[in-house]
This record gives structure tokens, C-alpha cells and sequence, in this order.
């Protein structure tokens, strides 16, 4: 189960952080990540009432995929 949740946060990081440079533009480091990490929490495929929990115990793991799909995105 917890490498399908991981899979699916790494996917939704991609998308997240696009949409985040898309709204934001540049110079925006840390709300770009804010909108990212906000945006993959919401768009989780859980029920909401397990969505605080979820992103409590893979709070660390949303972080560094966030920051992965930059990295990635940079080297595009």
C-alpha cells in the first residue's frame, strides 16, 4: 500500500509543481511549494477524513518530491 501512495505523490508532484510555476511565475520559491505540497494533499485518492493522516505520515516524503519535481523540471 505505502509504495502506491508513494508512487501516486511522486505523479501528483510533477503536475503540481507545473501548476504552481504556471500560477506563480517566478522568484516564488517557497509559495510555489506551499501550492505544490497544498495541491498534492488535496488531489490524494483517499477520502478527506483520511487526508490529514496521510500527509502527516508522508509529510517528509511529499517534501522531497516536490523538490525532486523541480530538480526534474529544471532539467527539461
Amino acid at each position: 500500500m505505502f509504495d502506491k501512495v508513494k508512487s501516486t505523490i511522486k505523479e501528483l508532484a510533477k503536475t503540481a509543481v507545473i501548476k504552481a510555476e504556471e500560477a506563480l511565475g517566478s522568484n516564488k520559491g517557497q509559495e510555489k511549494k506551499k501550492m505544490a505540497i497544498e495541491y498534492i494533499i488535496q488531489k490524494l485518492p483517499f477520502p478527506a477524513f483520511l487526508k490529514p493522516v496521510i500527509s502527516f505520515l508522508f509529510s517528509s516524503f511529499i517534501d522531497d518530491a516536490v523538490e525532486f519535481a523541480v530538480e526534474y523540471m529544471k532539467g527539461l
